[in-house]
């Protein structure tokens, strides 16, 4: 049977507007609001109310989309005229769709700094803003933080276990490169987590628009394919370092690896900046390429290694004593397959009324969902220099504390005020270097446990417990 010839479909995403890119009942909410909650203003809390398995500590992450995001929201008129035709929205008055059309985010955003690592119960981001435009962004919000985060949280997991050795080469620790980008769940995925990434500690990616736009080191060499493409290895590796005599790094498992190295060393000799292994056992190739190369007196050549890396699997390779330099790190980062949803949540935690002076407390009080009221403040304790505890409290002034503390650093800072961004975003090299120094400040046994303190003030949960009893009468 002739096969039957098919129309090419439009694309399904011609330039969705983000005011789109969320969750219906965020739209109907919002008309309620408008109705019924008209001088309203809300504030929101992002955060985490547990940390995931596998995950000691958070990095904070997607700020400065989440801000862009926010700046630019607003409604164009053939989205709201999606919108009034739906059936579930036809019988709104025309004024709702006439405050979409002309709707831009006017509320406060206080926030973390990004690359701030936190903990269960610490609210990464709050909105404040009339009830309406608090409610819309919900959706976004939480699919830009909560993803960054947690890939910038994979990545800094991977930091830590390459801060405690030293490369034979270059006498610094190992570093890491995004490979992820054919693994994430889409393209714009696969941007975001090339930043976060960066941002948690890898040195580069192999996203070439990932460096246009977040000016990410970005590298990369050659495939298989390129050796396949050639009638044996040698011709390949020739032909590779002709084009590229000054950054020859040679991918050597596609036939024999070991004769790929010896094969590297014959053609590129001094040139040859790297060698990179994709499969097979690498502590012993690694260590039986070390030595070929040493023989021939390569002794800066670096050994990168890629194929399904992790925390656990470089650390079981360099604690073995593999001498490896660099892992191509992919799948396992941006997908993060160990803990594949960061699970952050977005609650009211109260609201002020037009004319009134005293704010309205929200909380929800359901067996293991419960939120706590009113906007708070996150108190972060040092002592000599690292983290000790923090503790949750109202947004009032520092609670005292009985574990010995020489430093108090307030973690929520406000970052935009009535839609207008306060502070000229920090550079992606700036955030790194944040999350890398602040891993040092963490107690050590947070490495391998979630045991870091997280205290929730007496002024709080005396609040929540008197707001539970108003609620239930």
């Amino acid at each position: 049977m002739p096969f039957k010839s098919l129309s090419v479909a439009p694309s399904m995403t011609p330039s969705v507007n983000p005011c789109l890119n969320t969750d219906f009942y965020q739209i109907t909410m919002a008309a309620g609001y408008f109705q019924h909650q008209p001088n309203s203003h809300a504030s929101f809390e992002l955060y985490l109310r547990q940390l995931p398995v596998h995950r000691h500590f958070v990095v904070s992450a997607g700020l400065s989309q989440a801000l862009h995001y926010l700046s630019e929201l607003s409604f164009s008129a053939e989205h709201v005229d999606y919108l009034k035709h739906h059936p579930a929205l036809e019988h709104l008055p025309e004024a709702f769709f006439t405050a979409l059309s002309t709707l831009r985010f006017t509320g406060d955003v206080d926030a973390l700094p990004e690359g701030t690592l936190c903990f269960a119960h610490t609210p990464l981001l709050r909105i404040t803003a009339p009830a309406m435009q608090a409610q819309l962004v919900e959706t976004y919000l939480l699919a830009l933080i909560n993803y960054q985060s947690n890939v910038a949280s994979k990545a800094a997991r991977i930091t830590q276990v390459l801060q405690k050795y030293r490369s034979q080469v270059t006498h610094q620790s190992p570093t890491f490169i995004d490979f992820g980008s054919r693994r994430a769940q889409g393209p714009e995925a696969a941007l975001h987590a090339a930043r976060a990434a960066y941002i948690g500690g890898a040195v580069g990616t192999s996203n070439v628009a990932a460096g246009f736009a977040e000016g990410i080191p970005v590298t990369g060499t050659a495939a298989h394919a390129w050796t396949m493409m050639f009638n044996n290895e040698k011709e390949a590796f020739r032909a590779y370092h002709e084009t590229f005599p000054q950054k020859t790094i040679l991918l050597v498992d596609t036939y024999n690896t070991l004769q790929g190295v010896k094969n590297a060393i014959e053609v590129a000799g001094k040139d040859l900046q790297g060698i990179r292994l994709d499969s097979g056992d690498f502590l012993s190739l690694s260590q039986a390429a070390r030595k070929l190369l040493d023989a021939a007196g390569l002794h800066k050549t670096l050994i990168m290694v890629s194929g399904d890396m992790n925390e656990q699997r470089i650390e079981a390779l360099l604690s073995k004593g593999a001498p490896i330099d660099s892992f191509g790190v992919g799948t396992e980062l941006t997908t993060c397959r160990d803990t594949p949803s960061l699970g952050g949540v977005y609650k009211l935690v109260e609201r002020t009324v037009a004319g009134e002076d005293t704010p309205r407390y929200a909380i929800k009080s359901s067996a293991s969902k419960i939120s706590y009221p009113g906007k708070k403040q996150v108190w972060r304790y040092l002592y000599q220099g690292k983290f000790t505890h923090d503790i949750v409290s109202l947004d009032t002034s520092p609670p005292q504390s009985k574990i010995p503390y020489d430093e108090i650093i307030p973690l929520l800072q406000p970052v935009m005020k009535q839609g207008v961004v306060l502070n000229e975003s920090r550079s992606i090299h700036h955030i790194q270097n944040r999350v890398i120094q602040q891993l040092q400040c963490l107690p050590d046994s947070t490495e391998k446990e979630a045991n870091y303190p997280v205290y929730l003030d007496s002024s709080l949960t005396t609040l929540y417990e008197e707001m539970k009893v108003r609620t239930t009468r």
